[in-house]
């Protein structure tokens, strides 16, 4: 379904992203694992056309590379950044009307879908976005991106600063789309929530692919863990 090749990002002059290579299937959880600064969030924005890149980005046989971020998103790729970008002076349920297309396929998710897994936005729906608690802005940002009816979804940090509680159930969330046959790109710190919903990992360290396996592989990689993800 996705598959990057010898991708390499640029800040400027800034080489950052040194040859990233990597496929991921149709229904299918990948985490990019890896420390502050190896370069996971500069490949999602590189897929997802918002910093200067080259190499291959094929996505359903189609060439991503060189479009624009609106073109990809309409090409069925959602993304959710680690900084939210809700509209603040909008409320809930208008956020999440923006998520939707305009292209006359149906979705397969409805607002009953997003208020069901995440009820605190249903008690929230007519309240101004840039009111919500973090954990409540990340909900709508998880569930406004969902609205656009992808089928791939790159999620960066989506647990950062959570309350345990939150984090649950950000993990039921990725249950979902797994079942709903979703493919996840998941760009996160903890490690136990990546472990139990991920298929693949791929572990990152200075704009590089330094491993990738299941989960079970990687558990038993204690040089990998050490080297390139424990603090």
């Amino acid at each position: 379904m996705l598959k990057v090749e010898n991708l390499q990002a640029f800040y400027g002059k800034s080489h950052v992203l040194h040859g990233i290579s990597f496929t991921l299937q149709p229904g299918e959880i990948v985490a990019l694992l890896g420390r502050n600064g190896s370069g996971r969030s500069t490949t999602a924005k590189a897929i997802m056309g918002l910093v200067d890149c080259t190499g291959d980005i094929v996505w359903k046989g189609q060439q991503l590379a060189g479009l624009r971020s609106f073109e990809v998103a309409h090409a069925g790729i959602g993304y959710v950044p680690e900084n939210r970008d809700i509209f603040p002076t909008l409320s809930v349920h208008q956020n999440l009307l923006l998520g939707q297309k305009r292209s006359g396929k149906p979705s397969q998710w409805s607002f009953e879908d997003m208020y069901k897994m995440f009820p605190r936005l249903r008690e929230r729906q007519h309240t101004e976005a840039g009111v919500l608690s973090g954990g409540e802005q990340q909900m709508l940002t998880l569930c406004r991106t969902l609205m656009g009816d992808p089928d791939l979804i790159i999620i960066d940090e989506p647990t950062e600063g959570l309350a345990p509680k939150i984090v649950e159930q950000v993990g039921e969330f990725l249950g979902t789309l797994k079942a709903r046959g979703v493919s996840v790109l998941l760009i996160e710190q903890k490690l136990t929530i990546a472990m139990a919903i991920s298929d693949r990992v791929l572990v990152m360290g200075h704009g590089r692919l330094v491993f990738e396996g299941s989960p079970d592989d990687l558990r038993a990689d204690a040089n990998t863990r050490q080297e390139w993800l424990e603090v």
